[in-house]
């Protein structure tokens, strides 16, 4: 049975449409015996926004102040939009002070990606890619798969996932994990939120976006040399686009090799992570191992934030 935890509840991004939602995820949490605190930030709403940029913010850089209990978990209610608003009022240096090396886990996807490579960039946190609130936990019918992987990867020193896709491309490498949501890495480049990462393994997801935009936003990372430096390119769940007869056999799988072809950089395919039913909790910024061959591939990832 897993340990009962402390998660506080911030909203960085857009505000949770369905307030039923919200309650089936705390009480999911709170039925496993943990203790879930500032709720209220999931009541909020200003336009689009789960509170003014000020009152976001704020909840992100409450965990610098050291008058304040850290908890063991901080979970992003949801994604959407509003996090990139947030990156020059970060405390990112009373944050370095009061997280590194505490086990305190920060976790979400999608808009939060932006938040991610922005304390990795900027003072070196590592944090997780993962489930949230609303998307993950407040569903109907909870993944099994997500939650286990969750609170198992928090409890371990070290996590390897594996998985039975067939591969094009053999790897052996260990470098940085990081990534995220696609379109939030392409809208970093060139800015001082973007982490300079060499030989890393990069993993990447999005939602809504046709092939013809991923490729585009691949190829920008390509063009800006970023895939250059890395060693391999993991992809994770590219989910809710349409397929128009205009497309004419230009599929997912078609752009994907094209781009093998194109960028020379060993090409992963099948990572459960991103917008679908079922996500894995990847620590963003943490040493990894990929291994890949015909029959599948693994990836294991130590020296993160945990609580073995």
């Amino acid at each position: 049975m897993t340990a009962s935890r402390s998660i506080t509840l911030i909203a960085p991004s857009g505000y949770p449409a369905d307030p039923l939602v919200v309650e089936r995820g705390i009480h999911r949490l709170r039925d496993a015996g943990h203790t879930v605190n500032d709720v209220e930030t999931s009541c909020r709403r200003y336009q689009r926004f789960a509170g003014t940029d000020a009152q976001r913010v704020a909840d992100l850089n409450r965990l610098a102040d050291p008058a304040s209990s850290l908890p063991d978990i901080v979970l992003a209610v949801r994604g959407g939009f509003g996090a990139s608003r947030l990156l020059g009022e970060i405390d990112y240096a009373g944050l370095k002070r009061r997280l590194s090396g505490a086990p305190t886990a920060l976790v979400g996807h999608s808009d939060f990606t932006a938040i991610q490579l922005a304390l990795l960039a900027q003072c070196g946190l590592t944090t997780f890619g993962g489930p949230m609130l609303t998307s993950n936990f407040g569903v109907e019918t909870l993944d099994q798969a997500t939650w286990d992987n969750f609170w198992n990867t928090l409890g371990a020193a070290q996590t390897t996932l594996e998985f039975n896709t067939h591969q094009a491309d053999t790897v052996q490498v260990e470098g940085t994990l990081w990534g995220g949501n696609l379109a939030l890495l392409t809208a970093m480049i060139g800015t001082p939120y973007l982490p300079q990462i060499d030989g890393g393994i990069l993993f990447i997801e999005d939602v809504n976006e046709p092939p013809f935009r991923i490729e585009r936003m691949i190829l920008q990372l390509h063009y800006a040399g970023i895939l250059a430096r890395q060693q391999a390119l993991v992809l994770g769940d590219f989910t809710g686009y349409t397929q128009t007869p205009y497309d004419n056999g230009y599929t997912l799988n078609t752009m994907v090799e094209s781009l093998r072809q194109r960028l020379r950089l060993p090409i992963i395919w099948g990572l459960p992570f991103g917008h679908g039913a079922t996500t894995r909790t990847l620590p963003v910024g943490a040493p990894a191992r990929l291994v890949s061959h015909m029959q599948g591939f693994s990836l294991s990832f130590s020296a993160y934030p945990n609580f073995a």
